[in-house]
């Protein structure tokens, strides 16, 4: 697999080995933080508030138990901002064999934490340090791991797409493990020592990823950037210094100095806030809705999202293949109006009382308005954006357009269901972020085929 040459001349090779196993960790890597927030999320929800914060009201606990996997997210915004710089100023490689460990390391660790019973208030307080420290890790996992597998290869679309399986691998993961500890567990042996297998199982996982990125090679688009000299980028007073230029290259770094920035940015983050809010509405959002407002089985809902993620397994490399095939901004188009023409028979699929209706309106949706675009955008956004930010930029714009999207859309619909008496409010605002997304996409350039090792921005 030979990525284009770098302007400079030089060209960077990678064989078919090196690319799988680019392509096994970057999957590894992104199922490893999606099931770590995920155990924690479920363990939050069914016994952290019993175990960390007794002796107040079941309702104050439960807050306290989610705010703690709150902050998570404000972490990741700060690991974004730290390892993307990172990442863009020494390399993919190196960033990636950081944030994983210390993903593995923190969730390991809150499975052999003291109770409050135990240490009393150091109890809760250590388990917000672990889980700031989860979250400062998987704020630049999924970006470094969409970077790392888009430089590797021509036909990217197909390969970036893979670290979007993670997600669904993760997910399912964890809440298989919860859904056996339930079953097979007292609520006695659950609250004693059974909360704590699934975090210390995660160990395996974690040095089985550590081990496969020890052995993954630079990304060959880092190595065969000009501003990169002996594995370090140079600062831009270095590249502003003639000594640090050659004739071929001068050109070149100019125009990456010289481009204002911003507009790539913004296009990426509304792409991202697009995809983030359906996602929200369908896989948080409606769970909550089917079960208290339609007051139909909860597990009706989970069993929804978990065989929509199995048929994600075939959309999301689909997905990436077409966009190879016809272009990124073809299928976002594509893709985004037909998530606004289902949005509206979607909801009454789902409310109409029919398990059948039920399933078949989340799995289209979960499939079409955010596992589809969730494909697109682990390529798309790593192209829109020069070699020497792309790190960085793709690691903000995912984490910020998510925290705004999944922060303000549940709140959102919660209140204008509750306002209205009725669903239309949420197919409403999938019309809405399905719009974002179309009008971003759009107004993007197609970036099928664009040169990575270019330093700046596609727009």
């Amino acid at each position: 697999m030979t990525p284009p040459a770098a302007p400079s001349g030089t060209a960077v090779t990678r064989s078919t080995k090196d690319l799988t196993k680019a392509a096994v960790s970057g999957w590894l890597g992104t199922a490893m933080e999606f099931m770590d927030f995920q155990l924690y999320s479920l363990a939050a929800a069914i016994v952290f508030n019993q175990i960390f914060f007794p002796g107040v009201s079941p309702a104050i606990a439960l807050i306290a138990a989610m705010a703690t996997y709150g902050v998570g997210y404000v972490a990741r915004l700060a690991g974004a901002i730290y390892f993307g710089r990172m990442g863009d100023r020494l390399g993919r490689r190196k960033v990636l064999f950081i944030t994983v460990a210390l993903m593995g390391v923190s969730t390991t660790l809150i499975g052999v934490l003291p109770t409050y019973q135990m240490i009393g208030i150091a109890a809760p307080i250590l388990l917000v340090v672990l889980r700031l420290i989860q979250g400062f890790g998987a704020g630049a996992e999924i970006a470094g791991a969409t970077v790392m597998l888009a430089e590797y290869v021509r036909r990217r679309g197909l390969v970036a797409s893979l670290v979007s399986l993670g997600t669904n691998s993760g997910t399912l993961a964890a809440s298989a493990l919860w859904a056996l500890l339930l079953v097979v567990l007292s609520e006695e042996q659950l609250l004693s020592w059974g909360w704590r297998l699934p975090f210390l199982l995660s160990f395996v996982l974690m040095l089985f990823a550590v081990w496969i990125r020890t052995n993954v090679k630079e990304s060959p688009v880092f190595e065969a950037r000009p501003d990169v000299v002996d594995g370090v980028a140079l600062t831009r007073d270095e590249l502003s210094s003639n000594e640090t230029r050659t004739t071929t290259e001068e050109p070149v770094l100019q125009a990456a100095l010289k481009q204002r920035k911003g507009k790539a940015f913004f296009l990426a983050l509304a792409l991202r806030f697009g995809q983030a809010g359906n996602s929200g509405l369908v896989q948080t959002f409606l769970v909550g809705y089917i079960a208290t407002t339609l007051a139909m089985d909860r597990e009706l809902a989970t069993e929804a999202i978990m065989w929509g993620s199995i048929a994600g397994f075939a959309t999301v490399p689909v997905i990436g293949m077409l966009g190879d095939r016809f272009g990124r901004r073809s299928m976002y188009t594509v893709l985004s109006l037909l998530t606004i023409a289902f949005a509206f028979p979607m909801m009454l699929l789902i409310t109409d009382g029919t398990t059948t209706g039920l399933m078949l309106g989340m799995i289209a949706g979960l499939n079409l308005g955010v596992l589809g675009l969730f494909a697109l955008e682990s390529v798309t956004m790593a192209e829109l954006f020069g070699a020497r930010t792309r790190f960085t930029q793709l690691a903000l714009s995912k984490e910020i357009g998510g925290i705004l999207a999944t922060a303000i859309g549940p709140v959102v619909a919660a209140s204008l269901t509750a306002a209205t008496g009725s669903w239309w409010p949420i197919a409403a605002m999938l019309v809405a972020y399905s719009l974002i997304t179309l009008v971003a996409a759009r107004l993007s350039p197609e970036t099928r085929g664009r040169d990575l090792v270019a330093l700046e921005d596609a727009v």
